[in-house]
This record gives C-alpha cells, structure tokens and sequence, in this order.
C-alpha cells in the first residue's frame, strides 16, 4: 500500500564508548515514516543525523529500543539477514560518490545487481533505464576518472536506484556539488521519489536539500526537536 509505513523507530538510544565514560547520540527516538516519504533529518554536526540514518540502514545496531524495517526488527535480525534486506530493498548515496574508478559507468551501477538473481539481459536492461533516469545514457563506457563531480553523484544515484529499490538513505548527497549540480541532483531524486515512490531520508544540514523536502525532522542532541510537514 502506497501509504504504508515501512519504518517505525521505537525509543531509540545509541550509546558510543568513549574511553572509560560514553557518549550518547540518540536520546529515545521515535519516528515512523511512510512508503514514498521525501524526508529529511537536520541538525548540526554531532547532532545524531548520521547514526539514525545508519540504524535505519541495518549498518549499525541500537543500544536500546528498536528500529523496525519492512516489518522486521533490526536487534533481532542476524548480520546476513540485514544484509539481505540491504541488498534488496535499500539504496545508500553518500557525499563521497564511492564509485569503483577502475570500472565503466556501466559496470559501476550493474554491480549491486550481481548480488541479486538475475540474468544478464535482465541487468542490461535495468542499468540502461537506470542510467537513462540520471541523463547519462551516454556516459556507460566512461570511467569515473572523466566525469565531473555531478556526473559523478548521478552515477551514484543510479547505482542507489537501480535495483528499485523501497528505501534510499542519502547521507549529505550533495556537500560536494556546486549550487547548479546540488539542484540537479535533488530534481534527479525527487523525480525518481514521484516516479518509483520509494521513500528518501536525508541527513542534511544544507539548506538547498532542505528546500525540496516534504518533511522536515530537527534533531538537536540526539533528540527530535522538531518534526514538521513543509509540503503535502
């Protein structure tokens, strides 16, 4: 169901060793979001973004409470299991493109599909659309070395997408990226969000990404402070 909630927070806490004492960066979070959501966590460095992001991912695991993904409990999933989920129903893109730079275009978004059952025209088929989704249909035989930083983060964006996957996090996609290539790139996602309804969490603190999002949720100290709609 397209509105259906596909990830449910419940009074999360992660607590990181610090030495002899520990640091708290998640304070009893509970959050729920929904198939299709075009949504963002911000907040200032050291705020929580990125250790939510990485929970809800299955990259890490809480201290406390739970993080439930596609129905399934994150604390009481094995290390395969979460990879499983990761590799079919998630989409991760980073500020740092991490494309492969020895391998084409072509080969760098086909290769999450070669951890997946499918033939080869089957991934022909879904790396060509995925590539066509980001403008770069004429880019499949470049190496990533002969891409600007844009081209670059599009290319990640097909690899995060073309799996279709249900979830993508971007953890500050476009800190890289000038002002024209930023905008570019949040266009290329919201389209694909419309398109596709996969649901997009962002941690961000710029405020270009935050210009395009639905839903805004503030974290300051490890806590929501805010969680606002900015859109319908």
């Amino acid at each position: 169901m397209e509105n259906s909630e596909i990830i449910s927070v419940h009074d999360l806490t992660k607590r990181f060793p610090m030495g002899l004492s520990e640091f708290t960066a998640l304070r009893g979070i509970n959050l729920e979001f929904s198939r299709g959501e075009f949504s963002g966590v911000v907040g200032p460095s050291g705020s929580g973004k990125t250790t939510l992001l990485n929970i809800i991912g299955l990259l890490d695991n809480p201290t406390d409470g739970d993080a439930i993904i596609l129905g399934n409990p994150s604390r009481s999933l094995s290390v395969r299991e979460a990879a499983m989920i990761r590799r079919k129903h998630m989409g991760f893109i980073f500020q740092t493109y991490n494309l492969l730079p020895v391998y084409t275009v072509f080969e760098n978004v086909e290769f999450p599909l070669l951890l997946l059952s499918m033939s080869t025209g089957e991934r022909k088929k879904a790396v060509l659309e995925a590539l066509a989704w980001v403008g770069l249909s004429d880019k499949e035989k470049s190496k990533p070395a002969q891409l600007s930083g844009g081209e670059c983060q599009r290319v990640a964006i097909a690899r995060a997408m073309v799996k279709r996957p249900d979830i993508v996090l971007a953890d500050e996609p476009t800190a890289n990226l000038d002002a024209d290539n930023s905008h570019h790139i949040l266009q290329t996602m919201e389209k694909l969000n419309k398109e596709l309804h996969t649901t997009f969490i962002f941690a961000t603190h710029d405020e270009k990404v935050i210009s395009y999002l639905r839903r805004k949720i503030t974290l300051v100290d490890g806590k929501v402070s805010h969680d606002e709609v900015l859109k319908p």
